[in-house]
């Protein structure tokens, strides 16, 4: 009998990503494909590459070389370089990473058994931006952890940002049709997935395409009734979007964590408006005095980004005060990124590099002190926490309602807990990021999360 070619899947960039890696690998193993990020040699390695800002791109190309020295040295047979970056780059991607034995752009994952089976063949294989082709559910092959999934629910996005590049190569938005994402869900919860998070480049957009209305708290409701899930996450809302309807939603369903991840990238008005984004920080601190009064013990996180061309330090400082007035929980910061192509790089008055660094570790600092002060009020309380392993001290480390995952803080233990499993923790002490329930002085010890690459 002869052994199955053995494929490996490398992913970089952000969540949506791995939906598209996993949909990749599944279409290759029902195509006859053995899946091994392991094996000492693949006979295909697809790259799913990042485009979204330069260093990810470096990081992308990096990875594409990384791949070709593994093919010259006779560990892997083929490589294909798939995802964003394709897309972004076109035809110059070649010139930068010559010699893959395919190039692939975005939404191409239902035909990746065709593509790369050409490509073993000795194609070389180009694809102009597509329409979304989305693939069978039932062929999506899970990498992480079983108890959490992310769902994706639309491609592309129709905001026009000065500063980001994700149109350009992603598309305008296309939802997923409702009844392909509920069978997704019950297919996700079948393998174990008690966590969904529910991500798109604006989820709040979801619906609009098909249904000539936005019905993102609509597919809350129906995902929040699939057997076996127990939460039921959203990500990356737009601030103008979260309408009474959804904050009624968020705080009414069971299912729906009171957790929002909203980027509103800055504060100041004429910042805003140079960015080519909605409102201001009057308007968002009324939005979120909306949102706590619904769910008071409501999580909000968010994105900013500093040194934006322009940027002064007025309008610096109205971001500071921003944060001080906002108390988020949570809070990501961008320096400013060049990116060809986009309105925001031919802007004049560009921040210096140093400049830039200046205030990103100003507003964290800041920030920080924040977090801390927040995260002390959940001190005597209790907490739901999805446990996710240990830590090399023997701490059961696990994700509140209030962080998701890979990206926000975490809950430690000193109980014995089961990776996967629900528990109730009182919380005992806190530190500007994660908490910790213990009835012990130690130190937590560093985590040990799960992973699993493809």
């Amino acid at each position: 009998m002869s052994q199955k070619p053995v494929a490996r899947v490398i992913t970089l960039g952000c969540a949506k990503n791995e939906v598209d890696s996993e949909e990749i690998a599944g279409v290759l193993a029902q195509a006859g494909y053995a899946l091994d990020g392991l094996a000492e040699r693949s006979d295909v390695t697809v790259v799913n590459t990042c485009g979204f800002l330069e260093a990810s791109k470096r990081e992308s190309l990096e990875a594409i070389r990384a791949a070709l020295r593994d093919r010259a040295a006779g560990r892997t047979g083929k490589v294909v370089v798939a995802g964003c970056l394709v897309q972004r780059m076109g035809e110059e991607i070649r010139r930068l990473v010559p010699g893959a034995d395919a190039y692939v752009g975005v939404g191409q994952m239902a035909r990746f058994g065709e593509i790369v089976g050409a490509a073993r063949e000795g194609a070389t294989v180009a694809l102009d931006r597509p329409h979304h082709l989305w693939a069978d559910v039932r062929s999506r092959a899970r990498s992480g952890p079983a108890w959490t999934a992310y769902l994706k629910l639309s491609e592309g996005c129709d905001h026009e940002c000065a500063f980001c590049t994700i149109p350009s190569f992603r598309g305008k938005h296309a939802s997923k049709p409702i009844e392909r994402i509920l069978e997704e869900a019950r297919r996700l919860a079948e393998t174990g997935a008690r966590e969904l998070c529910l991500i798109a480049q604006d989820t709040t957009q979801y619906g609009h395409d098909l249904y000539g209305a936005f019905r993102l708290p609509e597919v809350i409701r129906e995902v929040a009734k699939v057997d076996g899930v127990r939460w039921v996450r959203v990500l990356y809302l737009y601030p103008t979007r979260v309408d009474d309807r959804l904050i009624e939603t968020l705080a009414t369903v069971e299912q729906a964590l009171p957790y929002i991840d909203m980027p509103l990238q800055h504060s100041h008005p004429e910042v805003l408006r140079r960015m080519r984004r909605p409102w201001d920080g009057e308007r968002y601190l009324r939005l979120f005095e909306r949102i706590r009064a619904a769910m008071p013990d409501v999580a909000i996180r968010t994105t900013f980004i500093v040194g934006y061309p322009g940027e002064t330090d007025e309008e610096f400082r109205h971001l500071l005060d921003f944060v001080r007035a906002a108390r988020l929980d949570r809070v990501g910061c961008f320096l400013f990124s060049r990116e060809p192509g986009t309105p925001a790089a031919e802007l004049p008055n560009q921040v210096s590099f140093r400049e830039k660094q200046r205030r990103h570790n100003e507003l964290m600092a800041l920030q920080q002190a924040v977090s801390l002060e927040v995260n002390r009020s959940w001190i005597g309380r209790e907490l739901e926490v999805l446990v996710e392993g240990r830590t090399d001290t023997g701490w059961s480390v696990g994700r509140s309602f209030r962080d998701a995952p890979e990206i926000d803080g975490l809950v430690y233990t000193d109980r014995p807990c089961r990776p996967g499993e629900f528990a109730r923790l009182p919380i005992t002490a806190a530190e500007p990021y994660d908490l910790v329930s213990a009835g012990r002085p130690k130190r937590p010890g560093r985590s040990r999360r799960p992973s699993k690459p493809l």
